[in-house]
C-alpha cells in the first residue's frame, strides 16, 4: 500500500471566514457524517499541524505523561479496532455510531491514564486537539475541490494516513461506498 501525505491546504482555505462555516444539520446524521469525513480527509495535514503544535507544547511541559498518554490511546484504539473486526456487535456499533466508538476509546484511555496521574496531559494534549478537529470538520462547509479530492481517495487512487484511520473506523462518504460497491461488482 503506497501511502501519500496529503498537501497542506492554505490557511486562508482552512480558516476562510464565517461565510464558509455553517452549523450542521443535526437531523440528518448521514449528511453531517459525510461533511466530517470529507473535511477530515481534505484538511488532514492542517489538522496534523495544529495537533502537533498543541502536543508539542503539552509534551514540552510534561514529556513523560504525554508519551504515556499517546501510547495508551494508540494501544486502546488498536485494541478496540481489532476487537471490532472479531466481534460482530462491536463492528455494527463502530459503523453506526462512530462518535460513540471514539468516545468509548477516549474514556477507556482516560481511565487507564488516570491510574498513572496524567489526566490533565490527556485532556489538553490528546482530547482537546481531537475536539478541535471534530468541531472544525463539523462546521466547515465543503467546496468542489474538497469533494473531488475525497472521490479520488475513495476510489483507491491514493491512500493517506487519515484515510487509513477512517477505514479502520469504517467511515467513508456514502457516495464513495456506492462507487466502491459498483467497481467491485464490475470486477466480478
Amino acid at each position: 500500500m503506497d501511502v501519500q501525505i496529503a498537501p497542506l491546504r492554505s490557511w486562508d482555505d482552512f480558516f476562510p471566514g464565517s461565510d464558509r462555516f455553517s452549523r450542521p444539520d443535526f437531523k440528518d446524521i448521514s449528511k453531517w457524517n459525510n461533511r466530517v469525513v470529507s473535511n477530515l480527509l481534505y484538511y488532514q495535514t492542517n489538522y496534523l499541524v495544529v495537533a502537533a503544535m498543541m502536543i508539542s507544547v503539552v509534551g514540552f511541559l510534561s514529556p513523560f505523561n504525554m508519551i504515556l498518554g499517546g501510547v495508551v490511546v494508540v494501544l486502546v484504539f488498536t485494541g478496540f479496532v481489532w476487537a471490532s473486526h472479531n466481534k460482530d456487535i462491536l463492528r455494527r456499533m463502530k459503523k453506526q455510531y462512530p462518535t460513540a466508538f471514539v468516545m468509548v476509546v477516549m474514556l477507556a484511555s482516560y481511565f487507564l491514564i488516570s491510574m498513572f496521574g496524567g489526566v490533565m496531559v490527556f485532556v489538553f494534549g490528546i482530547t482537546f486537539p481531537l475536539l478541535l478537529m471534530f468541531i472544525h470538520a463539523s462546521l466547515r462547509l465543503r467546496n468542489l475541490k474538497n469533494k473531488l479530492e475525497n472521490k479520488i481517495e475513495g476510489m483507491g487512487l491514493k491512500k493517506t494516513p487519515m484515510g487509513i484511520v477512517l477505514d479502520a473506523l469504517e467511515q467513508q462518504e456514502e457516495s464513495l461506498n456506492k462507487i466502491s460497491d459498483y467497481i467491485s461488482k464490475v470486477k466480478e
